[in-house]
């Protein structure tokens, strides 16, 4: 995997965290750049949490699925991919009341961090098939989730929630493409 394909899987994975962030900003009076900071952290080290996890479970089985590897990467990133523009599509632009509040709580930020990125688990488990250098890998999905999330504080705060169900469908239809991607390269080109 190349690094455009990882800053693409990565974008992808960060349109949830990107969404939520777009409702903080909107319920956000004031010290919006502090909203911005935590909102990021928590995003962003879930967004790199999770990954290593899923890779953890799914290098232990790599060996028993080395053959249908490119399958699985294909049915994981779809079906993710899938069930992201379905979300999307269901909610409309609304922020419902789980993410609209401004609150930046411990225990707030625990749950959407973690409702967020489940997602990233399951690329984990892919990039175990995939052989990809996990450290580098996992650091740089929270970087640019971070970013993502910080943005979105910002952009939710000036411009309001007509943005979130477009982020969420495009980053449903980047995951769908890179497995479409890949199970062609291993299909054809291996």
């Amino acid at each position: 995997m190349n690094l455009f394909e990882l800053f693409l899987i990565a974008v992808g994975l960060s349109m949830d965290a990107f969404a939520v962030s777009i409702c903080k900003g909107l319920a956000t009076v004031k010290d919006e750049m502090k909203t911005a900071l935590i909102a990021g952290l928590w995003f962003g080290c879930f967004q790199a949490l999770m990954p290593f996890l899923g890779w953890l479970l799914g290098s232990r089985f790599t060996s028993l699925v080395q053959n249908v590897d490119h399958w699985i990467a294909f049915i994981l990133l779809s079906l993710i991919g899938i069930n992201m523009i379905r979300e999307a599509v269901q909610e409309g632009d609304s922020c419902d009341s789980n993410t609209k509040g401004a609150s930046t709580d411990p225990g707030t930020m625990f749950v959407l961090a973690v409702a967020t990125s489940i997602d990233a688990l399951a690329i984990g488990v892919t990039f175990a098939f995939l052989r990809v250098n996990i450290l580098f890998a996992v650091l740089f999905i929270g970087c640019v989730t971070f970013l993502f999330s910080f943005c979105g504080v910002m952009i939710g705060k000036k411009l309001g929630s007509r943005f979130r169900s477009k982020a969420e469908i495009a980053g449903g239809l980047i995951l769908i493409l890179l497995g479409v991607k890949i199970l062609i390269s291993q299909l054809f080109f291996s």
